[in-house]
């Protein structure tokens, strides 16, 4: 049987192939101009703070970086709350955005997005000795389990819609601020399971010697992508950086950085 890492491999030279035409065409050059780039910090290993450094680093903090190079711009980092990242887009605080947010028809009348940098499938994260439930379904049975979410995320829409009942004021979801906060709640007991994508979830699960584990199948898919002001000029060259990092197995490197050789250490 072929490995889950061999999958993913295969995946990525498939995605990558109708884009190998556009590696040699050139770039746009933006001179030098700067962008202001807002994130939340609290998604690793998309973009945190490392506890050891206090720097901010991650997967996208990786792929920007690369990104500015390639179009010849000087980023800037700010960082602001999940709560306002869209609307602070919008309203042009910002240039780009980027916190591992979901491409979604309904944001689009917003903010204009990138074309998509990563695919991730949600799972269910709980602790290592959990036994009262083993998928979604046996979860939402159970009235007396409880989830960990952000208002507003995709984790806490699929939450609803695909493992409760569809009622967004359900008791059984408990909010949070970040989603580290919904992880030490489920780590704490005060939550029994938060959603996560896989890679995330993964490099918790690494990370935590037992203590955590993921349970039951996909819940979802979704398309990661950056934000824009709607009418942004950044949108073009911004995607053809991504389709030149797609082409040429940059994206590739910085998934097996973070998500397989990365331990985390949360």
């Amino acid at each position: 049987m072929i490995s889950r890492r061999a999958l993913l491999a295969l995946a990525a030279l498939a995605a990558a192939a109708p884009l190998a035409a556009h590696a040699a065409d050139p770039l746009p050059d933006l001179k030098g101009r700067k962008v202001v780039v807002v994130t939340e910090n609290a998604y690793p290993p998309l973009q945190f703070v490392d506890p050891k450094s206090g720097k901010q680093i991650g997967w996208e903090y990786d792929a920007m970086n690369e990104i500015a190079k390639r179009l010849n711009f000087k980023v800037e980092y700010q960082n602001t709350s999940w709560d306002a990242m869209i609307q602070s887009v919008s309203d042009k605080q910002y240039d780009i955005g980027m916190t591992g947010i979901t491409i979604k028809d309904e944001r689009k009348e917003k903010v204009d997005f990138s074309d998509p940098y990563m695919r991730s499938e949600q799972f269910m994260l709980v602790r290592g000795d959990e036994k009262r439930f083993t998928d979604a379904k046996s979860f939402g049975a159970d009235k007396n389990l409880l989830v960990g979410a952000q208002p507003g995320t995709t984790p806490f829409y699929t939450a609803v819609y695909s493992v409760l009942d569809g009622d967004e004021k359900n008791p059984r979801i408990k909010l949070f601020e970040t989603f580290g906060a919904t992880v030490q709640a489920l780590k704490a007991g005060d939550v029994d399971t938060v959603l996560t994508d896989g890679t995330a979830g993964k490099g918790y699960v690494d990370a935590s010697n037992g203590g955590l584990k993921l349970v039951g199948g996909p819940l979802g898919t979704e398309d990661f992508g950056f934000i824009f002001p709607r009418g942004s000029d950044l949108v073009k060259p911004i995607n053809a950086a991504i389709a030149a990092l797609k082409a040429d197995g940059t994206l590739d490197a910085l998934n097996k950085k973070w998500f397989l050789d990365y331990k985390m250490g949360q």
